[in-house]
């Protein structure tokens, strides 16, 4: 069975920092992307960021470019997101997703295995 358990969720305030993780079973891990996306109330899924377990390539929303940092640990099977110097509008549930066939990867339609998400939500 594969499943995605997102953790690290929580309450920060403006500016501040929190590490999201991804530990992912079920699959060839070596064989998947993983990205994370997000979506706010009333806003549709928006990609985040995503990173080539193969390869290590990664991807990142104009949003979030120099303030979050995707990684793979591959012994552990789990995708980090570091995010620093969240604003409030980072203020959403995240959600990781898994696709075999990456193609652009902040696109939701191209994954097919998602985890429940996890809050974040950023005080001003």
């Amino acid at each position: 069975e594969v499943q995605l358990v997102e953790s690290g969720g929580g309450l920060v305030q403006a500016g501040g920092s929190l590490r999201l993780s991804c530990a992912a079973s079920g699959f060839t891990f070596d064989d998947y992307a993983i990205g994370w996306f997000r979506q706010a109330p009333g806003k549709e899924r928006e990609g985040v960021s995503c990173i080539s377990s193969s390869d290590g390539s990664t991807y990142y929303a104009d949003s979030v470019k120099g303030r979050f940092t995707i990684s793979s640990d591959n012994a552990e099977n789990t995708v980090h997101l570091e995010m620093i110097n969240l604003m409030p509008e980072d203020t959403a549930i995240y959600y990781c997703a898994a696709t075999r066939w990456l193609l652009n990867g902040l696109w939701p339609s191209e994954f097919e295995y998602w985890g429940q998400g996890t809050q974040i939500t950023v005080s001003s």
